[in-house]
């Protein structure tokens, strides 16, 4: 096992970073405000980015700062489903068994938004699966709970394609309730080198072992996308240590890609 070759006290490069151990760079700083400015003024929120660009690290820490005292937060992701498929979802995600109509799910939803002296911040994770009858349906949630103080606030978190769904004409009173947008950029060169950094010392290993030149490589290729980071980093750390060598060096990463090919 490569954590042993290099001494690590814990495996780097996680899909699921815990909340405290996400590094919150430029880009997540910047996302965190507007969501953080959502949560105290705004209604709807729009995060966008393409797969793997750190979505899902941004809706983490947003959901870990929030007062358990002020929000109750409700995430949904298998957005995909049809018909009143995902009102249950919705309904699910607040601790209510669901029931059978639509008009009852909208009041089911409404009801328990409004009794609790809690605001209720949905997260639609993968809302670029969101068809469009349920773009409508969520569209009707919050016009219906419209007050100084709404119940209920809404992040709809997907891939650019999103974008494009919200710009036909029939989602136009949805996309006006929009207050906060932010679009998630690709890391630089300088955030891909700080984070693999972040991670390594995370691990308890030195941010030597990658060479300047194999981070820079790592960057080009993985464009610049955390989760292709990790896999890349962590191909070359599996390479290393069956290597048995101590650093990742600009030709170990070129050879782990010749094995490793991306999508």
């Amino acid at each position: 096992m490569f954590t042993t070759h290099f001494k690590m006290t814990t495996q780097p490069f996680l899909e699921n970073t815990p909340a405290q151990h996400i590094l919150k760079d430029e880009r997540i700083t910047e996302g965190l405000a507007r969501l953080h400015y959502l949560a105290s003024h705004g209604t709807l929120a729009l995060l966008t980015g393409c797969t793997g660009v750190g979505k899902s690290s941004l809706i983490k820490l947003l959901l870990s700062s929030l007062s358990g005292n002020r929000f109750q937060p409700a995430y949904v992701y298998l957005t995909h489903v049809g018909g009143n498929g995902l009102l249950k979802l919705i309904v699910s995600a607040l601790g209510e068994a669901p029931r059978h109509s639509k008009d009852r799910l909208f009041l089911q939803i409404l009801e328990k938004t409004q009794q609790t002296e809690s605001t209720t911040l949905l997260v639609l994770d993968e809302a670029h699966l969101i068809g469009p009858q349920s773009l409508t349906d969520l569209r009707l949630l919050l016009s219906s709970l419209a007050e100084d103080r709404p119940p209920l606030k809404m992040v709809l978190s997907g891939q650019e394609s999103l974008r494009d769904q919200l710009k036909r004409s029939c989602h136009a009173a949805l996309v006006h309730r929009i207050s906060v947008r932010y679009h998630i950029p690709p890391m630089s060169f300088e955030q891909t080198a700080a984070y693999i950094d972040h991670h390594m010392r995370a691990a308890g290993a030195g941010p030597k072992i990658f060479e300047p030149e194999a981070k820079a490589l790592i960057h080009d290729y993985a464009g610049g996308l955390p989760r292709q980071v990790n896999n890349i980093a962590i191909a070359c750390l599996i390479n290393a240590a069956a290597a048995n060598v101590q650093t990742i060096s600009q030709a170990l990463v070129n050879q782990t890609m010749a094995e490793f090919q991306l999508p």
